[in-house]
């Protein structure tokens, strides 16, 4: 075969969709089959069943299941009335801190991880493409949103069945809706806690372009996840928390009203999808222009 004839059919490849999902196919199951994701899925799986046990034992000691003190929504005080609360209970309690761990892992890993593994420079002479195979990184951490959202919002609903009665529920406003309404709700809650973590994919991906440490990228995301969290905190800073990607993280509660409020989802979606284009094009820039010698 003649060199011509071989780049043909490299340039036939890359071009081929069906190469493409074979790689995509590839990375979710290679990512997902890792014992790093599994344990993290082990943990968020385990958050909906502490706190479920943990309300369940406190309903039969006779105290209150919670106050509702905090900013966030206060789903737990309704969790012995419905166990469908504790879907949203976790989703809210995982929200703030294991989800964007999780996801940062994950992202910080992405590139990062295969330079340090000395596997990247293989994976491009596949042949992937920088671009395509940015893409497909960035698809696979976006599965493993939706992925770990999930894990929490299933084991919620199994830990919520097992120990609390189910049926309709009382919306934030005080309107009833049916139990499959309230099924409805609670998976458009977990579509929209999943696309909140859009953002920190995006800026783990790009941390992970920095450098050739998984480790040194998955805690640099991590910790950039927790430093924004703590501004988003301080009262001095209110005129830059609007633009910080978590500052409207909660804002899934307002799916529990009647009539449902839009305006902080819809701040809060656009503010993921800006930081997905920001983070995603300086990823791109600096992985096409990286230096990939080993």
């Amino acid at each position: 075969m003649s060199r011509a004839d071989v780049l043909e059919a490299d340039t036939g490849r890359r071009t081929n969709p069906l190469w493409s999902l074979g790689l995509l196919r590839s990375e979710l199951v290679t990512t997902v089959r890792r014992w790093r994701t599994l344990a993290l899925l082990g943990v968020l799986a385990a958050v909906p069943v502490l706190v479920g046990i943990a309300v369940r034992i406190e309903t039969r000691g006779g105290g209150s299941a919670g106050g509702g003190s905090g900013e966030g929504p206060a789903f737990i005080t309704q969790i012995t009335n419905n166990g469908l609360f504790l879907v949203f209970t976790a989703l809210a309690a995982t929200l703030p801190f294991f989800l964007p761990m999780a996801v940062g892992v994950v992202a910080g890993d992405a590139i990062a991880g295969e330079a340090g593994a000395g596997t990247l420079r293989y994976l491009l002479v596949a042949p992937a493409g920088r671009t395509r195979l940015l893409l497909t990184k960035y698809a696979t951490v976006l599965a493993f949103c939706l992925l770990a959202t999930l894990v929490v919002a299933v084991s919620a609903l199994i830990v919520g069945a097992l120990l609390f009665p189910m049926g309709e529920l009382t919306t934030i406003s005080g309107t009833r809706i049916s139990f499959a309404e309230g099924l409805g709700r609670a998976l458009l809650i977990a579509l929209v806690v999943a696309a909140s973590l859009v953002g920190v994919a995006a800026l783990g991906l790009f941390v992970s372009t920095l450098t050739n440490s998984g480790i040194a990228a998955m805690a640099t995301t991590v910790g950039l996840v927790i430093t924004v969290q703590i501004v988003d905190q301080i009262p001095q800073l209110h005129a830059l928390q609007p633009y910080l990607f978590s500052h409207y993280w909660l804002s899934f509660a307002d799916l529990m009203r009647d009539p449902v409020y839009w305006d902080d989802l819809v701040r809060n979606l656009g503010l993921q999808g800006l930081y997905a284009v920001v983070f995603g094009s300086a990823a791109w820039a600096r992985f096409t222009a990286k230096d990939i010698s080993a």
